[in-house]
C-alpha cells in the first residue's frame, strides 16, 4: 500500500487579466476567478494511478485563502480520499522558502506518508523550488521534473527529461517528487466522483494549530518583496509590408534592420 499526499495550488484563471494589489504588490487573488493549477491535476492523476495499482489512499494538501476550497474540491472529485486545507491570513505574502516550511510542517502531521507529489512549478509563481525545499526541511530524498513515475515496494523509479537527454532516476520511500506536463493526461471527474466529493470535508488548519510561531510566515518576514510596479506598455502597431514581388526581400531587410538575423 502506498499513501500519497499531493500538493496543489489554487491559482488565478489563466485566461483572466491578473492584477497586483495596491498596497503590497502581491497578486490580487480576489480580483479574478481561481482554478486548480493544471500541473496539479496531473499530480493528482499520478497519485490516483499509483494507489489504484498498489492500494493506499490519496490526501490533498493546499495552503491558501477560502477560495482554495474550490481547487481542493476538484481534486477530491477526481477521486482523492481526503484533504487538508491550511487557511490563515498570516500566510499572506509568504515567499517560496516560507511556503516550503509551512507545507513541510503540515506534512509532519500526516501519519504514514510514503510519497509526496507536486507539480514542477506553479503557473503564478514559477519558482520551481518548493518541492526540493520541502525535501530539505524533512530530510527526504527528492527527484524532480519527472515525465514518468512508477512505485514498486519501498522504492520509486522515474524519468527526467533534460536538454542533454532522458535520465532514469531512483529513490527509496518515503520521498518527494515533482512532475511535469508529460507525466499523464488527467481524468475528468465523473458524476459519481463529484457527488462523493461533497461528502469529503477537508481538515482546516491554521498556522497556530501547526505550532508555527507568529511572524515566521507571511510578508512581514519574507526574504523577498516587491517595492514597485510599472505597467506593461501598450503594444505598438506592427509594420505592414506590401508585397509587390519583392516582399521576401523587404521582410529580410526588416529583420536585418532589427538585428534579428
Amino acid at each position: 500500500m502506498t499513501n500519497v499526499v499531493v500538493l496543489i495550488k489554487h491559482v488565478p484563471d489563466y485566461t483572466a487579466e491578473w492584477k497586483l494589489s495596491d498596497d503590497d504588490y502581491t497578486l490580487d487573488r480576489g480580483a479574478v476567478d481561481g482554478i486548480i493549477d493544471e500541473i496539479n491535476e496531473r499530480a493528482v492523476e499520478q497519485a490516483l494511478q499509483i494507489t489504484e495499482a498498489n492500494g493506499g489512499e490519496v490526501t490533498i494538501m493546499s495552503a491558501g485563502p477560502e477560495k482554495t476550497a474550490d481547487a481542493i474540491r476538484k481534486a477530491l472529485s477526481m477521486g482523492a480520499d481526503k484533504a487538508i486545507h491550511i487557511q490563515d491570513d498570516a500566510i499572506h505574502g509568504s515567499d517560496a522558502v516560507q511556503t516550503a516550511y509551512l507545507l513541510a510542517t503540515a506534512l509532519g502531521t500526516v501519519d504514514g506518508v510514503e510519497l509526496v507529489i507536486a507539480g514542477n512549478e506553479s503557473s503564478d509563481g514559477r519558482a520551481g523550488a518548493v518541492p526540493a525545499m520541502i525535501a530539505e526541511y524533512l530530510d527526504l530524498p527528492h527527484v524532480t521534473h519527472l515525465r514518468k513515475l512508477e512505485v514498486s515496494g519501498d522504492s520509486l523509479t522515474g524519468e527526467r527529461e533534460t536538454d542533454d537527454g532522458i535520465y532514469t532516476v531512483e529513490a527509496s520511500l518515503p520521498a518527494i517528487v515533482s512532475v511535469n506536463e508529460k507525466i499523464n493526461e488527467p481524468r475528468f471527474p465523473s458524476f459519481k466522483g463529484i457527488m462523493a466529493a461533497k461528502k469529503k470535508v477537508p481538515t482546516v488548519l491554521t498556522v497556530a494549530e501547526l505550532g508555527i510561531e507568529d511572524g515566521v510566515v507571511g510578508g512581514g518576514n519574507s526574504g523577498s518583496s516587491v517595492t514597485g510596479v510599472t505597467p506593461k506598455p501598450p503594444r505598438s502597431a506592427g509594420e505592414r509590408i506590401t508585397d509587390e514581388g519583392d516582399g521576401g526581400v523587404k521582410v529580410v531587410e526588416y529583420l536585418a534592420g532589427q538585428k534579428i538575423i
